[in-house]
């Protein structure tokens, strides 16, 4: 595990005509405010690497379809991780991005996959950093 990355399960309610999904609470940890919330959508099989936020923390959610998430830390660079966490129906959560941490992402739904990030900032393009997919070694193979 990446130092200060939490990977919170998220309760889904079943109701008549669809489920209730939950995402984030003023009370649950990895909220330190809000900023912005918005949805990015992933077709099967494409990737959107490396992006990196100096002060905003990413709060993730995938309420559609299924999404690989690669994480990177070089914040200690005598001690470089990677993290993967997959976040589909089967397996509810929300993924919580500190700060100076790489991401990565990857869509694996056939029909699509859809992102919900609840940001305790505003974006701002001066605090992204961004890399080329081939900037940061990773496998990207699915097995």
């Amino acid at each position: 595990m990446i130092k200060d990355v939490l990977i919170t399960k998220l309760d889904v309610v079943d109701t008549p005509g669809g489920n209730v999904m939950h995402a984030m609470k003023r009370s649950d940890a990895g909220y330190i405010g809000f900023g912005e919330a918005y949805f990015s959508k992933i077709e099967k099989g494409a990737i959107k690497a490396w992006k990196r936020h100096k002060k905003m923390t990413l709060n993730l959610v995938v309420p559609i379809g299924k999404i690989r998430f690669i994480l990177f830390d070089d914040r200690e660079s005598s001690s470089a991780q990677f993290q993967e966490v997959i976040i589909s129906k089967s397996n509810y959560c929300r993924l919580t991005v500190p700060a100076m941490v790489w991401v990565g992402f990857q869509g694996l739904s056939n029909d699509g996959s859809m992102l919900l990030n609840i940001a305790n900032i505003e974006h701002n393009s001066s605090e992204v950093e961004r890399l080329g997919i081939e900037s940061i070694t990773y496998d990207w193979s699915i097995s």
